[in-house]
């Protein structure tokens, strides 16, 4: 198709810069540790209905597997994991999410998960798989990424990558919030074009997933995060009647599970 490996990282890396400065630009609340305030709504619940990603990638593990889970978050695959596995490393940049894992592994006692705080790519930690959900979305770098995940992994490589850019549901109400488009992020298509010029073949299984329920202040409070908006500002007001319009109505989605042999 006349389009090499190097064209897709460099449009990867451009959409995901772009959505950032945008961010930068219209942005009314401070950075920081951006997921410790939700880090309660990444805890796994083992009382919780199924969860058919999780189903679909344990289908791919082995008993004897050692999971490298980049981007661990507050266990929602790891602790999963561990109880199917021989070993689980779970990586995670973020404090608030290390701390609901933490508290999480103390509940069910699960002593073969090893917490590690730190941005990925990073050296040392090595699997039989790796692992990454909804993490490539925003990664600028994303071949260096691909690069470091291949290295951890001895067998297989697992990607769970929404079908659509996330979150789909802001992004349809960031113009009459914030007065431009949204740049959006890459999802699922852009990463199997990148696999395919990598030349990897790759499986993948499609899931539909549905919309978990949230009440209205519960959605109000999402979306401000999401769209980066502060509490009382003129802005708020335009967010909460596009979520009083429906513009914001979150409907089930579908994720890809991909899986591939590094190189």
């Amino acid at each position: 198709m006349g389009v090499t490996e190097a064209d897709l990282l460099a449009d990867w890396a451009a959409r995901v810069r772009r959505n950032r400065e945008q961010v930068n630009q219209v942005r009314e609340q401070e950075d920081g540790d951006f997921y410790a305030p939700v880090a309660e709504s990444f805890r796994h619940k083992p009382d919780d209905s199924p969860d058919p990603t999780l189903q679909t990638v344990l289908t791919l593990l082995r008993p004897d597997d050692v999971v490298v889970d980049i981007g661990a978050g507050g266990g929602r695959f790891a602790l999963p994991f561990a109880a199917n596995v021989r070993r689980v490393i779970a990586v995670d940049p973020s404090p608030g999410m290390l701390g609901v894992l933490q508290q999480g592994i103390g509940v069910t006692g699960a002593e073969n998960v090893e917490v590690v705080e730190g941005r990925w790519p990073m050296a040392g930690k090595r699997g039989t798989v790796s692992f990454i959900a909804h993490v490539g979305h925003d990664v600028d770098e994303i071949g260096p990424f691909l690069d470091a995940m291949e290295k951890a992994a001895s067998r297989l490589c697992v990607a769970v990558m929404f079908e659509t850019p996330p979150p789909a549901e802001v992004d349809a109400i960031w113009p009459a919030v914030h007065g431009i488009e949204r740049a959006s992020l890459p999802a699922l298509p852009e990463l199997l074009a990148l696999l395919l010029a990598r030349k990897r073949l790759f499986e993948v299984r499609l899931v539909d997933v549905p919309a978990p329920p949230r009440d209205a202040e519960a959605q109000l409070a999402r979306a401000r995060r999401l769209a980066w908006v502060r509490e009382g500002s003129a802005k708020d007001e335009r967010l909460k009647k596009a979520l009083a319009a429906g513009a914001a109505t979150r409907s089930a989605r579908r994720v890809g599970v991909v899986s591939w042999t590094p190189a």
